[in-house]
């Protein structure tokens, strides 16, 4: 198997780093973010290709400013820096950065310089003669280049919006070029990517799933079972395939019914397996144990974990009951990993997904996830390379700690009972007005709230259902979507007509960020 060429990302805290990684996936190029403490030796190991600097909300000068390492700026590798990532470059290397007289944020104009030879390469491409339009978000700037460098843009406010080094392949840019608002933004990276690191577009779902097939083949021994966990998701129903095509019959499905499904999942999932994918599938009746587990519990954190376990369980109880089974295969996917875990101090983590962060330390299975690289929406590019029908590939996000996530507070039947009626008549008026596909996500969530309602003449003191729909493309950042008002007044209607013990409805319109798309 030929050596995958590598982008590294250093992430520096900005909101925009995943956009960075989707631009450079985009353009077929494989990147991974990592941490911005990894010294110059720990990056090398890492065998990156190119490395990009992400931006943040520091000043260079802070005490507690994320730092670089100033020897990678040493390794001939080609580097492009984004914002801090520009002033934390300049700054190691004796630039001089200072706090705007200006904040600059926004749509800008960037004026292009005259420059010739190989500093000149990153902006070549670009289009409609010298002016573009770029976005800021900055109070610092670079205010004197470091030796060796020259100015390859400015705007109104910053004279040194691009530069580069006259000879090595060292670049910056203090707009974001990862952005919609740049319109040539990806041109910009795809000169830094393909002209200047001389990468090739090679990263393509049909290359990683026959990288996949044969790691999972070399892994797991001719005498060796894998039990795969399901949902019937996109994430878990890819995964089972890949297996199948890796290995065939000595992968074997289970799906944990948690009590914390959807309404109909447990059907819906064996009529998936026993048509599209022809995969044996085995029903794990789990509810009283995972209730019993979670009474009383209302923090999210513990509730993954507990969730977590609880599975770790199930299946490895499943697994002895299975000759040579040796492996647990699981849909985590590369958002997961980055939000369990913390890329700059114990603060960054935004929640533990139950299959990552909620993974019980001691566990009888070795895991395999073959989607932990994966972006959403690459893995339903892998299901339709993997002849996965549409109406699969497409499917809703479903988190896995399932229904437990969407009832803030206590987890009880009766609470789970009325979130999933709830979410129910979302899905079916959704569904109704064509948006099933449209919205990467909707949703009901229990609010741990009551209100003062009135019903046939009498006063009600019941519970608040908030409904939450957002599109997005990967997951990593999401705005709420535009539903018709039609469709938000039948919804709302429905649920405290049809749904007992709600007599309010509320409509969610956070965009991730600030928010996350779950509310736990």
């Amino acid at each position: 198997m030929s050596e995958r060429q590598k982008v590294v990302i250093l992430d520096f805290g900005s909101q925009y780093t995943q956009l960075i990684a989707r631009r450079v996936r985009e353009a077929r190029v494989y990147c991974e973010i990592h941490r911005p403490t990894l010294t110059c030796a720990e990056l090398m190991t890492l065998k990156p290709s190119a490395v990009i600097l992400s931006g943040g909300p520091a000043s260079v000068y802070e005490r507690e400013a994320p730092a670089l390492d100033g020897a990678i700026l040493d390794q001939s590798l080609p580097i492009l820096g984004i914002c801090y990532g520009l002033q934390i470059m300049a700054h190691r290397l004796h630039g001089r950065v200072v706090a705007g007289t200006k904040r600059e944020y926004g749509r800008a104009i960037a004026h292009r310089c005259e420059v010739s030879g190989q500093a000149a390469r990153l902006l070549a491409g670009l289009a409609h003669g010298d002016n573009f339009e770029v976005w800021m978000s900055h109070g610092d700037r670079l205010d004197e280049l470091p030796e060796g460098f020259v100015a390859l843009a400015s705007t109104d406010n910053t004279p040194f919006a691009a530069v580069g080094h006259r000879d090595k392949p060292l670049y910056g840019l203090q707009f974001h070029p990862e952005v919609a608002h740049t319109p040539q933004g990806s041109a910009i990276l795809q000169a830094f990517l393909f002209d200047i690191a001389g990468l090739t577009p090679s990263w393509t779902m049909s290359s990683f799933l026959a990288e996949q097939q044969e790691l999972i083949a070399a892994r797991v021994g001719e005498n060796d079972r894998v039990l795969c966990a399901l949902s019937g998701g996109v994430d878990s129903s890819v995964v089972a395939a890949l297996l199948g095509r890796a290995i065939g019959n000595r992968v074997h499905c289970i799906l944990v019914d948690n009590g914390l499904l959807r309404q109909g999942e447990v059907e819906q999932v064996q009529r998936i397996f026993a048509g599209a994918l022809g995969v044996p599938l085995t029903v794990a009746q789990a509810a009283d144990r995972f209730f019993a587990a979670l009474a009383g519990v209302t923090d999210p954190e513990k509730k993954r974990k507990i969730i977590g376990e609880q599975f770790i369980r199930v299946f490895e109880e499943h697994a002895n009951r299975i000759p040579g089974v040796r492996f647990l295969a699981q849909g985590t996917l590369y958002p997961d990993v980055i939000e369990s875990t913390s890329l700059r101090g114990p603060s960054a983590v935004i929640k533990s997904h139950h299959n990552v962060g909620g993974l019980p330390e001691r566990m009888n299975l070795a895991l395999i996830e073959p989607l932990r690289e994966l972006f959403k929406d690459e893995v339903r590019l892998l299901g339709a390379e993997l002849g996965l029908p549409r109406s699969l590939c497409q499917r809703q996000p479903f988190p896995g700690p399932g229904l437990a996530v969407r009832v803030l507070g206590p987890v009880t039947r009766e609470r789970v009972a009325i979130v999933r009626q709830a979410d129910a008549i979302v899905q079916e008026e959704i569904a109704v007005v064509g948006f099933e596909e449209r919205v990467w996500q909707a949703f009901a969530v229990l609010l741990p709230v009551r209100t003062v309602g009135v019903m046939g003449d009498q006063r009600t003191y019941d519970e608040v259902i908030a409904v939450r729909a957002v599109d997005s493309v990967d997951g990593m950042t999401a705005d709420w979507s535009r539903l018709p008002e039609q469709a938000l007044s039948v919804i709302a209607s429905r649920i405290i007509n049809e749904v007992r013990g709600v007599n309010r409805v509320v409509y969610d319109i956070s965009s991730k960020p600030p928010t996350t798309i779950e509310w736990e």
